[in-house]
């Protein structure tokens, strides 16, 4: 039985563990939709390289000819740590004042081989840089770390740095039981282990006491400090 959690090649996997489960390729691939070449070549490749040989290998072959050397590929892969927020363009229009000539397509090639080709991946590479050598920020790096902070800020979301640091809870309805009348559920879940407790009610919840009281039960079942604040 094979497993794997990578979604490019989930259905390959499935179409094998179906056929040994069914015993009986030919029915498997029918089911699957797929001709019986098809699974033998699958077949084929796992028995040789494991599940990851799955994955199809592009039969393209870098044209080394058409790369920069390696002196200017530096100073763009140091350009994009520099300022992480331009984007190709800026960077080939800043760069040709020091002598770089570079399209803004060629940018982003570069930027593709080495994982930078956005303004997030480029910010995830300088606080690694950040970690890793201890460098001292310029203040376009720090304005461009405090944009992300506060474009995450925006969309909704908040750095947590242990559980019970952070919690959200919504009390909503749950419908109606026989002979108790309306359901209300109280949930709370802790923001950093994406855990959640829930409690029923047979009155909606309106209190800040009893909203607590349910914060209260996850925080000492789970040996948590949490700081209680206003709703």
């Amino acid at each position: 039985m094979l497993h794997t959690n990578n979604p490019i090649i989930k259905h390959k996997a499935g179409l094998l563990n179906l056929a040994e489960e069914l015993g009986n390729a030919s029915c498997a691939c029918k089911v699957m939709g797929v001709s019986r070449d098809t699974f033998y070549r699958y077949q084929e490749l796992v028995e040789d390289g494991g599940t990851d040989a799955l994955i199809e290998k592009t039969r393209r072959t870098p044209n080394l000819k058409n790369r920069v050397d390696e002196a200017t590929e530096q100073s763009v892969l140091k350009y994009a740590i520099d300022f992480p927020a331009h984007g190709q363009h800026r960077t080939s229009n800043e760069l040709r004042k020091l002598g770089v000539f570079v399209s803004g397509s060629g940018f982003r090639s570069i930027w593709l081989r080495h994982n930078l080709e956005n303004f997030k991946k480029r910010l995830k590479a300088l606080e690694d840089k950040v970690a890793n050598d201890g460098i001292i920020l310029t203040d376009a790096q720090v304005a461009a770390l405090e944009k992300k902070k506060h474009d995450d800020e925006a969309c909704g979301e908040i750095e947590t740095h242990h559980p019970g640091y952070l919690g959200s809870q919504d009390p909503f309805y749950v419908g109606n039981l026989k002979g108790v009348g309306r359901i209300y559920q109280q949930t709370f879940v802790d923001t950093y282990s994406k855990t959640a407790f829930a409690k029923l009610y047979s009155t909606k919840p309106q209190s800040r006491q009893q909203i607590c009281s349910t914060i209260k039960c996850y925080l000492i079942s789970n040996s948590m400090s949490f700081l209680c604040y206003e709703y």
